[in-house]
């Protein structure tokens, strides 16, 4: 299991050819990481209302120095 998660758009609008990525998680040593958001969702917050605990929840999209002051996991 590679714990690699991807929510894409892929179509078509008219003549022209969609397709890219809306979300994408991996899951590394038991953390969730969130590597890109494009929606307007703030899926830190959807995953602990569902039970997900903060520090394990790594915002990825971020540099490291950043990932301290976001109150989510550090990894």
């Amino acid at each position: 299991m590679r714990n690699h998660y991807q929510l894409m758009r892929v179509g078509w609008k008219d003549l022209e050819r969609i397709y890219y990525t809306v979300l994408h998680f991996d899951i590394k040593d038991g953390k969730i990481w969130l590597q890109h958001n494009a929606t307007d969702i703030d899926v830190g917050q959807e995953l602990m209302e569902m039970g997900v605990a903060q520090e394990d929840i790594v915002l990825g999209l971020h540099p490291p120095y950043k990932r301290l002051y976001t109150g989510y996991g550090i990894a």
